[in-house]
């Protein structure tokens, strides 16, 4: 445990020097949970990213995992996303001072001055319609950011919050803001659904209202960002109508 005293309570808190993935140790772990449980790690030997991309972790930035075993239907479960999100923009302003300088990106990322500064990747297991598990793994540039030739063509810049900030704060230090930010956001999220946490989230929002561009693995829709509806989804204005995207990548 932390002896932080805004730790929240019943909330385990595991530092790990190395591991392969803090989601992979969170997978191990779920099955003996007593309760939610962070996983930090100072490095990775293993890390990844969306759709099986690795991810680049320099020497002092930030690499956990908040694992839990959710009751909810499986559609419920995965708004998760938009929790953690707001749990992250939260951590970032009492971290820089600064809570202007951030946005959140659909379906998973956090901007700072418009570039990359963090992803979620949300992992979970079980089966007959109920989850098992839920990892919700966090990666942020803290102090260095990978090269632009480390991402994929037409992907933000990628930025860190050391270079944009001058804000210098270690991976526990951080892990102890974003551990009850997150905490209030899912009491938040538990007590009263998704709405209210959609609506931060869109307050938020970056380019709500303006041309992106969203695109599956099959096809591509250039649209006006319109909103997030209640299930999660994007939604655009195209030129063929409106459109509900469950997944996507977007590009601005």
């Amino acid at each position: 445990m932390s002896r932080n005293p805004d730790w929240p309570e019943g909330v385990a808190r595991h530092v790990l020097a190395s591991v392969d993935s803090t989601l992979t140790e969170a997978a191990r772990r779920a099955p003996h949970l007593a309760g939610p449980a962070w996983i930090l790690a100072h490095e990775q030997t293993a890390a990844r990213g969306r759709r099986g991309r690795a991810w680049s972790m320099p020497k002092g930035n930030f690499a956990a995992t908040l694992v839990m075993r959710p009751t909810e239907r499986p559609e419920q479960v995965a708004l998760r996303s938009f929790v953690a999100a707001l749990a992250l923009d939260d951590a970032f302003a009492a971290a820089s001072g600064r809570p202007q300088s951030f946005a959140l990106k659909w379906p998973n990322d956090v901007l700072l001055n418009g570039g990359k500064v963090a992803g979620i990747l949300l992992e979970s297991a079980g089966q007959g319609g109920a989850v098992s598990h839920l990892a919700i793994g966090i990666g942020i540039n803290l102090v260095a950011a990978p090269g632009a030739d480390q991402v994929e063509p037409g992907a933000l810049r990628p930025v860190s919050l050391l270079s944009e900030t001058g804000a210098m704060v270690t991976p526990e230090e951080f892990l102890d803001l974003l551990a009850p930010a997150y905490a209030a956001r899912e009491a938040q999220f538990r007590t009263y659904g998704f709405e209210p946490i959609r609506t931060a989230w869109l307050a938020r929002a970056a380019r709500l209202g303006e041309r992106i561009v969203a695109r599956t693995t099959s096809e591509s829709h250039e649209g006006t960002f319109e909103t997030v509806d209640a299930a999660g989804n994007l939604v655009l204005n195209t030129a063929q109508g409106r459109r509900a995207i469950p997944a996507a990548e977007v590009f601005f």
